[in-house]
């Protein structure tokens, strides 16, 4: 499968990392453009690097990794019948208030994937530190394998989704469609929590919309 990756940092290497190891093509792509990325081939052999737009046209599926406050900046056509996973999360003290969000009214991937009415938005990735996506992949059947959260509408789009987390060393819960993702965004209990599968299918059950618990220590980007 070939992999774009809209976002170079911390989480878009870590999944391109794992992504060449299970034997994936990758493009990684920032907004300053390929000639700010020449160390990054060294960094991650085998990777390729691009525009956002060479990323956009060059994969099957799309990682967006960026920060929300910036989820517009993205032109919809790029991903026109495109599987777009998700990574975004809402920082309100880096990305501005986003008044919808604040009330508890629809969630970050529901925001994208109006934003990008051709593709089919899948919110994962986001409920991971990204040291953990390299240092917890462990092989399927492992006993202490990892579990992700995943959200999407497309049912399709999911399972692929899901496949490739297969592929990449984890488990993965199906959380439900866009609407429900907001049980896996920031300050919910499954957020950036190493859990198996039942100990994720309980966290995301246990989840308040309008209830936030204390910042995550740890950065994650």
């Amino acid at each position: 499968m070939k992999i774009g990756v809209i976002g170079a940092g911390f989480i878009g290497r870590a999944v391109a990392e794992l992504a060449l190891a299970a034997g994936h093509e990758v493009m990684l792509s920032n907004s300053r453009g390929p000639q700010t990325m020449s160390s990054v081939p060294s960094g991650i052999p085998g990777v390729q690097v691009g525009s956002a737009e060479d990323a956009a046209r060059f994969g099957d599926v799309v990682l967006v990794a960026i920060p929300l406050e910036h989820y517009r900046s993205v032109p919809a056509k790029w991903l026109e019948g495109k599987v777009v996973m998700d990574a975004n999360n809402y920082y309100p003290n880096r990305d501005g208030h986003i008044p919808a969000l604040d009330r508890f009214e629809t969630t970050t991937s529901r925001l994208l994937a109006e934003h990008l009415p051709h593709a089919q938005v899948v919110k994962v990735f986001n409920a991971i530190f990204a040291p953990d996506l390299t240092q917890d992949a462990r092989p399927h059947g492992a006993s202490d394998r990892r579990a992700l959260p995943v959200a999407a509408d497309d049912t399709a789009a999911k399972a692929q989704v899901i496949r490739l987390l297969d592929e990449l060393g984890f488990d993965a819960v199906d959380a439900g469609g866009l609407d429900d993702s907001w049980r896996f965004e920031r300050g919910k209990p499954a957020y950036c929590i190493p859990l198996d599968k039942a100990g994720l299918e309980a966290a995301l059950a246990k989840a308040e919309r309008t209830v936030e618990l204390p910042a995550v220590e740890r950065t994650r980007r």
